[in-house]
C-alpha cells in the first residue's frame, strides 16, 4: 500500500500539469473537494492541491514544450543525479535533468524506454505527499506498457522494486512494491498490458503512468466529473477482488482513475 513513510522507490508526489491552473482547480474542487494553496510568488504559479490543509498532489502550469496536460507520478530517491545516470543506462531518457527546488527537494523528469513519463524526487524540506489512502486521496499507481516485462526489469534497474505476478478477470497484472517490502499489503502499484492497437477509444494505447484516487463511490464520482466537464474513459466496472473502477479525464484531457476498493478482509 501505499504511504506517507517514503521509502526510495515509492511514489512520494503526484502532480497535474495544466494548460489553466485555475480551471484545473475548480475541476478537482468539484470533483474531490479539494482546496488549493500557492506555493508562492516564486514557484512559476506552481500550488498544492489541499485537503484539511495536508498536501494531496499539487498543480502547474504546462512547462515543457509540446506538453500535454496529464498527471506525473513522482518516485522517491536518495540521488536524483545518481538515478538519472542509472535511467540513461538503462534506455530511459531525460526529459528536465536533476535541479534543485529551492529547498524543497531535487527533481528531474524523464521517459522510460516504453515512452511513459515520470519523475523523481529527492526530498529536501518537503518529503512528499502528506496524505494518501484516503477518499479523495491517491490511492494506487498504474503504468500501462506494450512490454511489462521490460517495463519492470528498467525500473528494478532505478528502484529495485519487487514484482508479483497475479491473474485478473483483466487478464495478467504485475503487482509493483519497494524493494525488501512483502507481505499482502507490500505493492503500490501494478503495470498492465497496454491494448493493442486498434483496441478500445486510443486513450489506453499509450504508455503512461495513471494515479487513481480512492473514492466512496465511483459511480458518483463519475457523475461529479462529467457534470464539471470532464468525460468517462473507461466507464465504471466491478473487478473481482478489486473494487468498482473508472477511467476519467479531466476538461484538459488529463486521465485518472477512480476507485471504491473492496473492503479489506479482517
Amino acid at each position: 500500500m501505499l504511504s506517507t513513510d517514503f521509502v526510495t522507490g515509492s511514489p512520494n508526489w503526484l502532480d497535474l500539469g495544466s494548460p489553466d491552473t485555475a480551471g484545473s482547480a475548480e475541476f478537482y474542487g468539484r470533483v474531490f473537494g479539494w482546496d488549493v494553496q500557492p506555493a508562492g510568488p516564486d514557484t512559476g504559479g506552481y500550488a498544492f492541491f489541499q485537503q484539511d490543509g495536508k498536501d494531496v498532489a499539487a498543480l502547474g502550469p504546462l512547462t515543457e514544450e509540446g506538453a500535454s496536460p496529464a498527471w506525473t507520478v513522482y518516485f522517491q530517491t536518495p540521488d536524483a543525479d545518481a538515478t538519472v545516470k542509472a535511467a540513461e543506462q538503462a534506455g530511459g531518457t531525460v526529459r528536465v535533468p536533476p535541479a534543485d527546488v529551492m529547498d524543497a527537494g531535487r527533481l528531474a523528469c524523464l521517459t522510460d524506454p516504453g515512452g511513459a513519463e515520470f519523475s523523481l524526487w529527492q526530498p529536501g524540506a518537503v518529503k512528499g505527499l502528506e496524505r494518501v489512502c484516503e477518499p479523495d486521496t491517491l490511492l494506487w499507481v498504474e503504468l500501462h506498457s506494450a512490454d511489462p516485462a521490460a517495463a519492470a526489469a528498467f525500473y528494478h534497474s532505478l528502484f529495485g522494486w519487487g514484482t508479483e505476478e497475479k491473474e485478473f478477470s483483466t487478464g495478467m497484472y504485475t503487482l509493483i512494491s519497494t524493494a525488501g517490502s512483502s507481505g499482502p499489503d507490500a505493492p503500490f502499484g501494478g503495470i498492465a498490458p497496454a491494448p493493442d492497437e486498434g483496441e478500445g477509444d486510443g486513450e489506453g494505447r499509450r504508455s503512461r503512468w495513471i494515479p487513481y484516487f480512492l473514492v466512496t463511490d465511483t459511480d458518483v464520482t463519475v457523475t461529479k466529473a462529467q457534470e464539471s466537464g470532464g468525460s468517462v474513459i473507461a466507464p465504471a466496472v466491478d473487478v473481482p477482488d478489486v473494487g468498482r473502477i473508472a477511467w476519467l479525464a479531466d476538461q484538459f484531457g488529463a486521465v485518472f482513475g477512480v476507485i471504491k476498493p473492496l473492503p479489506r478482509e479482517a
